[in-house]
């Protein structure tokens, strides 16, 4: 049977008990799923409250992320898979689900490149930062995620991953979701977010922008995607130039998030077949 894969971030207008109520349906429905959970937003707001607060860059294609030096690096594995991850799984137990918690790590679940320094526009200039660590999955251990699904366990997952010298490094979730769903030849990826999906004028619901062909991908991140967007489309183009047959970006502050997605709520992109 095919497994979804869910993705849930944890930024502003996100409802993560209704994911966690449809996922729990779906479950005891006999359907298989596996849960990627982010959570930046909460780590930020911790490290600011230790006193690291978090830096931005910005990099020469106009993606925006977290500068990850080692001290931000701790602080976001403790959030992640220290609070959110745990929460996530008792609240999945809660209701009858027997989640198991991974982060990359586990069984080199996420295993991928270390970039020990990037590249940073600021002021019309670049700047080689190091002291960094952040990478990208390239590879996923389907045969672990097959062990637990054929023994009806329910993965939940997170950052960070693992690089290839067996450092620890923040990864994007999003990008790490699409990994996963191509890995296990999924035929469907849903990216659960705070917007209704993606929006030809930001902020403006009623620009929704129903179905998007692969091919327009691209031209969609250079033109009306902002923010964390951009991130989820570029994930989305992996997903699909991967194997994944289709992916829908749509909120979780709505009842059956999941559901609704499925039947066609949000921004549905499909492969050009």
């Amino acid at each position: 049977m095919d497994t979804l894969i869910v993705k849930i971030g944890d930024g502003v207008g996100n409802q993560l008990q209704t994911v966690i109520d449809d996922l729990a349906k779906l479950w005891h429905a006999d359907t298989p799923w596996i849960l990627v959970h982010g959570g930046s937003t909460h780590s930020n707001e911790i490290a600011t409250k230790l006193g690291f607060p978090p830096q931005f860059v910005t990099s020469p294609n106009g993606f925006v992320s977290r500068r990850t030096d080692s001290e931000t690096l701790k602080i976001f594995t403790m959030v992640l898979a220290g609070h959110i991850n745990t929460q996530i799984v008792a609240a999945l137990q809660a209701k009858g689900v027997n989640a198991v918690g991974l982060t990359g790590p586990d069984g080199r679940l996420l295993e991928g490149s270390w970039k020990k320094a990037i590249k940073s526009v600021q002021d019309d200039r670049v700047y080689i930062l190091r002291d960094n660590f952040t990478g990208t999955v390239a590879q996923v251990n389907v045969g672990l995620l097959h062990l637990l699904l054929d023994n009806g366990y329910a993965p939940v997952i997170c950052p960070p991953a693992i690089s290839y010298e067996n450092q620890l490094i923040n990864v994007d979730s999003d990008r790490a979701a699409a990994e996963i769903a191509a890995a296990l030849s999924a035929n469907t990826l849903v990216i659960l977010t705070g917007e209704i999906g993606l929006l030809r004028e930001f902020g403006n619901p009623a620009t929704l922008i129903s179905q998007l062909d692969a091919t327009e991908i691209e031209f969609a991140i250079e033109h009306y995607a902002k923010g964390r967007m951009k991130h989820k489309l570029l994930a989305t183009l992996e997903a699909i130039e991967n194997g994944v047959d289709k992916v829908v970006v749509s909120t979780s502050s709505r009842e059956n998030p999941i559901y609704c997605a499925l039947q066609g709520a949000g921004t549905l992109i499909q492969s050009a077949k």
